[in-house]
């Protein structure tokens, strides 16, 4: 599943081409996703201006004209795919799993490809966004100010999970996945299999810069393409090839005097890697 950096890649993506357009049609080629699709969906889109876009947790919001929202979740396998103007088959060709086309008011198309179905689109009022079902327990995001080593704590003391279990709870921080948390762990030192109300002030001090750190990288280096993930114009991301842990079972840990190999153990239905050695 695309995790925070690959989420904002593709909404940085298809910001040029959307913001401040409208939607002159929306072709829906099925009736749902995950969820089912609000009624009349393609017809409630038509004609609406797409006033900015942002994102939160690993959704993307696209905020209309006339006071909604459209919100989109990638789920396992969705993508974006951009086409301009320019570049458009005469006639258009779409795949299988192009289940939603956007067409805008410049006559560029953004669309929504779904192998598997667990992505999702809804919309929803402005005002009742905090309230709605999927954002009401969403916890801060990583990159905010109010994630921070006071929040963390608080929120690890009376907690007998794993840490690792802690930091994937999206009511606990939004966004945050398998990958980055692996990677983010063993780069403080420590343990995904530690109690989260065993870890010390200072562990949740130094934690949560270099999770700042790790995401940062990782959008930066256009997010990490495993299975599915591409960037909105079919290029692939390159993190991966920057993973400490993720991914490297049985190969030699990075940290310089450790001759330790990478281990993978099963949390909550989840591969986790690191290293037994530098993560007590």
């Amino acid at each position: 599943m695309p995790e925070l950096p690959e989420v904002e890649i593709v909404k940085r993506g298809i910001t040029p081409l959307l913001e401040g357009r409208r939607f002159i049609q929306v072709v829906q080629r099925r009736d749902t996703l995950r969820i089912p699709l609000p009624e009349d969906f393609a017809e409630r889109l038509r004609g609406r201006k797409v006033e900015q876009i942002t994102r939160r947790g690993k959704y993307i919001l696209l905020y209309l004209d006339q006071g909604e929202i459209l919100i989109c979740h990638l789920g396992m396998s969705g993508k974006m795919s951009l086409k301009a103007a320019k570049d458009r088959d005469r006639p258009d060709i779409f795949e299988k799993h192009d289940h939603i086309i956007f067409i805008t008011d410049r006559h560029d198309l953004v669309v929504f490809n779904d192998p598997r179905r667990f992505g999702l689109m809804t919309l929803c009022d402005h005002d009742a966004l905090d309230r709605h079902p999927l954002f009401r327990k969403m916890g801060p995001e990583p990159l905010g100010n109010d994630f921070n080593g006071h929040y963390l704590y608080e929120k690890t003391l009376k907690r007998r999970s794993p840490v690792k279990t802690v930091l994937l709870d999206q009511q606990v921080v939004a966004g945050l996945g398998n990958i980055y948390v692996c990677e983010a762990l063993f780069k403080a030192g420590i343990s995904p299999a530690k109690k989260a109300s065993n870890i010390t002030r200072t562990e949740v001090d130094n934690l949560v810069p270099i999770i700042r750190l790790i995401l940062t990288e990782a959008i930066e280096a256009g997010g990490s393409t495993l299975k599915d993930y591409a960037h909105v114009d079919g290029e692939l991301g390159y993190f991966q090839h920057c993973f400490k842990v993720y991914g490297r079972e049985g190969e030699a840990c990075v940290n310089s005097g450790c001759d330790r190999k990478i281990v993978r153990i099963i949390q909550s239905n989840r591969s986790t890697f690191y290293c037994p050695a530098c993560q007590d």
